[in-house]
């Protein structure tokens, strides 16, 4: 029996393997991985010439701003930049949308604004705020993958939450069997130390680094550690910029902590030192840190204790960012980066560390689908999942430019940067939706995913031996 597509002739990636072979494909699902080569007849067959085959990416951290703030970005340039690339499915964060994602009433609002926008498939967290506990169960009900909340203050219409209410959420999180996401850093001290620079004029670059020190994430982190282990909730730390963070959360999993930890590729491919260069474009909070904190936070990856790396995506139009050039606290704190997620890990850890491309597959793919219930249908090439592929050219040496950014404002650290490895081929649900350059999907092409299984299982380690690596 004929299959719709064959992709053969390719260096097939799982999060346990990498071997020559193929995959066939029908009615937009898998249905059969082999090695080497196979006899099927097929209606399209792409030889992909030694190329690397990925499941397509699952970032499940984007603010795509939509409704309200479509000035920022929107689904339809944010999916485009997805799978541009190499990301397949996409978690849209609750706030930096106006109004924000934390009742059933928005939700749905939100649904239906973006429902013929994407090329790519995607889903949504909740939102987590100091009075909407009543609002979760619902929210969850309609398939949300998590709650998102903020420790510190947001910048936006996004209310923090205090410990009283991490710990209820995390107890509801508990009774519903959902995720609780937080963005840790002391908000009393960031807030103290701000001020104080701000007071003595301090309004270089650097002082944005200065007020929110490690230590500050650190606190927070265990904090919700400890509320998460009280409350029996599942617990996930977005954007973990520091080593003793992650090893706070390694230490808690081990006294039976339903946690995982997820960094950034900017926090690993740039330092404090690219904020002081490149200015409001590479401000974020927590902020870049230093050199030999990228260097640690590089050993806790390879180790396998950073379970997910996620985009965190935070567009703005550009005058949010160019009227901090002169004082930095005037620009807006976030980076554009979902497009190069996938090349700056290619080039910083698996040319650069050794990462192996399985061990990239587990935190790009597998991981996040497991921990926002979209897995086995997203994260994995196995039969009866969802065709979605990235083929890389692992040879590809390139220069970001500009003009090949897909975001609505077109700014980013990213550009000027040389990669090691070339997304060239992006495929949903077997669909051709991104080739050298081109978005092939209309938009309305992407599909709303809603969780369907509990939080996944993370395994706690990931081997980072490199037996397939981008050549130098």
């Amino acid at each position: 029996m004929s299959v719709d597509l064959l992709l053969k002739n390719a260096l097939v990636v799982t999060e346990d393997a990498a071997f020559k072979g193929g995959v066939a494909v029908a009615n937009g699902q898998i249905t059969r991985v082999f090695t080497g080569d196979a006899e099927i007849a097929a209606q399209k067959i792409v030889d992909l010439c030694g190329k690397v085959l990925l499941p397509g990416l699952v970032d499940g951290h984007v603010h795509f701003n939509e409704p309200g703030r479509t000035a920022w970005e929107g689904y339809r340039t944010g999916t485009k930049a997805a799978a541009a690339g190499g990301i397949t499915t996409i978690v849209d964060m609750p706030l930096n949308a106006t109004p924000p994602t934390i009742n059933l009433n928005e939700l749905e609002h939100k649904r239906a604004v973006v429902a013929d926008q994407a090329v790519v498939d995607y889903a949504h967290w909740g939102g987590l705020v100091d009075n909407n506990l009543a609002a979760l169960a619902a929210m969850h009900n309609a398939g949300v993958v998590g709650f998102k909340g903020f420790m510190s203050e947001s910048g936006v219409d996004f209310a923090r939450i205090d410990d009283e209410m991490l710990y209820a959420a995390l107890q509801e999180a508990a009774q519903l069997d959902t995720l609780i996401a937080v963005h840790a850093e002391n908000n009393a001290v960031t807030t103290q130390l701000g001020a104080q620079m701000q007071a003595a004029g301090r309004t270089e670059r650097s002082a944005w680094t200065l007020s929110r020190p490690p230590a500050t994430e650190v606190e927070a982190i265990g904090r919700a550690l400890f509320w998460a282990e009280q409350a029996g909730g599942a617990l996930h730390v977005v954007h973990v910029s520091t080593a003793a963070g992650v090893q706070a959360i390694v230490e808690a999993r081990r006294r039976g902590v339903n946690v995982t930890a997820e960094s950034c590729p900017h926090y690993l491919f740039f330092t404090d030192e690219d904020l002081v260069q490149l200015g409001p474009i590479a401000k974020c909070a927590p902020p870049l840190r230093c050199a030999a904190e990228v260097d640690a936070l590089w050993k806790m990856v390879l180790a396998g204790h950073i379970d997910i790396i996620g985009s965190d995506h935070s567009p703005c139009t550009t005058d949010l960012k160019v009227r901090g050039n002169q004082n930095i606290w005037d620009a807006w704190g976030g980076i554009s980066g979902i497009q190069s997620m996938l090349p700056a890990m290619l080039t910083a850890g698996v040319r650069n560390r050794g990462l192996s491309l399985s061990a990239l597959v587990k935190i790009m793919c597998a991981n996040p689908a497991r921990r926002y219930g979209l897995y086995p249908q997203k994260g994995a090439p196995l039969p009866g999942s969802d065709a979605d592929f990235v083929v890389v050219d692992p040879e590809a040496k390139w220069t970001l430019t500009t003009e090949q950014l897909f975001y609505k404002n077109k700014h980013s650290p990213y550009v000027g940067e040389t990669f090691y490895g070339q997304v060239q081929a992006t495929y949903v649900r077997g669909a051709l939706v991104y080739r050298q350059h081109e978005i092939l999907a209309h938009p309305g092409f992407g599909k709303l995913l809603k969780r369907t299984s509990a939080n996944g299982v993370i395994a706690p380690s990931i081997t980072p031996a490199a037996t397939h690596r981008i050549p130098k």
